[in-house]
């Protein structure tokens, strides 16, 4: 029997709520216009027609995979932030709300900085803050860097899919050693390193543990190794009243604002996300 969207919809979020995943409204909308190869647009104007038997079956070969626990970015290979659609991979991370707290304070930093300020997205993984950055500080330029060679393939899909390639360049780099000569000079460098405690990742939920990369999620035993290493080893790479800017997991915002201070960074900072975490430290290079 044939099936309008609008009641695909409501049959793969009624199962996506059964199965307690908190985003069920927005992923079930995710799959069924990935499914049926329509924007948001499409999808609310086409609710009250009938899907096509392929449309359908696509449907709900999409929902199973999510309800065994896959992530719906995964799934269509894509996902938004701030603003932004950005291709994903599982050499990448998923960008989080939890990090536009991130980018909106590098954006605030990149703009403080004035024309010509140069950022570096280091950990870049899809290259989504950096991007952010790009995107809303037209007179900056932003370099996205990572170890990852998967990632460092999403960062310059997204660079083209933002339209983006005339102010964003990708280059590899270990956030544990010391920059190349090429990454220096910047006004903002903004971080968001692995930092999950490396006894804690087999206790996470399987959506993260079982497909995001274990390499962007591993932060050592205490989850402070990158912390440690890109607060003293990238100093140098920060022009003089220059800005560096890290996402923390919760609980680390009062080691990792220790961490920069034992560093030489004054004005040292914390700011909360929208559930009130301590989630993104920041200080300053003055001399």
């Amino acid at each position: 029997m044939a099936t309008t969207y609008n009641n695909l919809y409501l049959e793969v979020r009624r199962q996506l709520r059964a199965a307690g995943i908190p985003a069920a409204q927005l992923e079930a909308r995710e799959i069924v216009c990935y499914a049926a190869d329509k924007n948001r647009e499409q999808f609310f104007r086409d609710m009250s027609l009938y899907a096509s038997d392929p449309v359908e079956e696509r449907v709900r070969a999409l929902a199973k995979r999510r309800l065994e626990g896959e992530p719906v970015a995964y799934i269509i290979g894509e996902w938004e932030f701030y603003g932004l659609p950005l291709d994903i991979s599982r050499d990448v991370l998923i960008p989080r709300l939890d990090t536009e707290v991130l980018a909106e304070q590098a954006i605030l930093a990149a703009r403080a900085a004035g024309e010509g300020c140069r950022v570096l997205d280091l950990c870049a993984g899809s290259g989504c803050v950096g991007l952010a950055v790009a995107a809303n500080v037209p007179e900056c330029r932003v370099v996205l860097a990572d170890l990852s060679e998967g990632a460092l393939r999403v960062c310059k899909q997204n660079i083209r899919r933002c339209d983006l390639n005339a102010r964003v360049t990708c280059l590899s780099a270990d956030a544990k050693l010391p920059p190349l000569p090429a990454l220096w000079d910047f006004d903002v460098i903004v971080c968001n390193p692995p930092y999950i405690p490396s006894g804690e990742i087999a206790g996470l939920d399987a959506s993260v543990r079982d497909y995001e990369p274990h390499q962007a999620l591993d932060g050592g035993d205490d989850g402070l190794d990158f912390y440690r290493a890109v607060a003293s080893k990238w100093k140098g790479a920060l022009r003089l009243g220059g800005t560096l800017l890290f996402e923390v997991g919760m609980g680390q915002a009062p080691d990792v604002e220790r961490i920069l201070g034992k560093n030489g960074y004054e004005d040292v900072r914390s700011f909360q996300d929208t559930q009130e975490i301590w989630r993104v430290v920041a200080g300053t290079i003055n001399e």
